[in-house]
């Protein structure tokens, strides 16, 4: 588990828009429902795809970090 209290990591770091949001769509149908996923990316886009895409589908984005060149996600599945 991770300090930020992810009990899964999905490392999207190098692809760009719309694959951070595709792989993250899939990592989540794989987990049960309150399950947190931490996502880590380098495209700077991911921020506004992240935060509309979690208004859209209504997982809870609990989470969103600049830490260098890279941008970190806490998401919370809200449903399957």
């Amino acid at each position: 588990m991770t300090e930020k209290g992810a009990e899964n990591v999905l490392d999207v770091r190098g692809l760009s828009c719309p694959m951070p949001i595709v792989k993250t769509k899939k990592a989540l149908n794989e987990l049960a429902i309150d399950t947190r996923l931490e996502v880590l990316t380098t495209d700077p886009g991911s921020v506004a795809d992240f935060e509309a895409w979690t208004r859209r589908t209504g997982h809870k984005l609990i989470s969103s970090e600049h830490v260098g060149s890279e941008y970190h996600f806490l998401i919370e599945k809200a449903h399957d």
